[in-house]
């Protein structure tokens, strides 16, 4: 039986909201920075997942209206977001250091 990949897209969104909450667009922006242009997601995954996340109860989301009059929807984490994200850095750790065993030929 296959293992489940620990590395995924949420696990990266949750991290990025950990810090603070963020709007969708705001979270492409700051992944493509903090990766330096190494994922650059599009809209169109970016939205499933929050949907997902928002659903399994890890984010909240709320509506704000900016100064321009636009509608944002802000994301943040939730204790049970915060969680999941030290599970899912724990996989990502024993994964990345496997991966490194291996490419070093240990």
């Amino acid at each position: 039986m296959a293992k489940k990949e620990p590395a995924s897209v949420s696990m990266l969104v949750l991290a990025l909201l950990k810090g603070r909450e963020m709007y969708g667009y705001q979270i492409i922006e700051e992944l493509d920075r903090r990766s330096e242009h190494v994922f650059q997601m599009k809209e169109g995954t970016l939205y499933p997942v929050l949907h997902g996340l928002e659903k399994d109860r890890l984010v909240t989301a709320r509506e704000a209206v900016t100064d321009k009059g636009r509608t944002r929807r802000y994301y943040a984490v939730t204790e049970k977001g915060l969680r999941v994200l030290e599970e899912k850095e724990k996989e990502w750790q024993t994964f990345s250091r496997a991966v490194t065993a291996i490419l070093a030929g240990a």
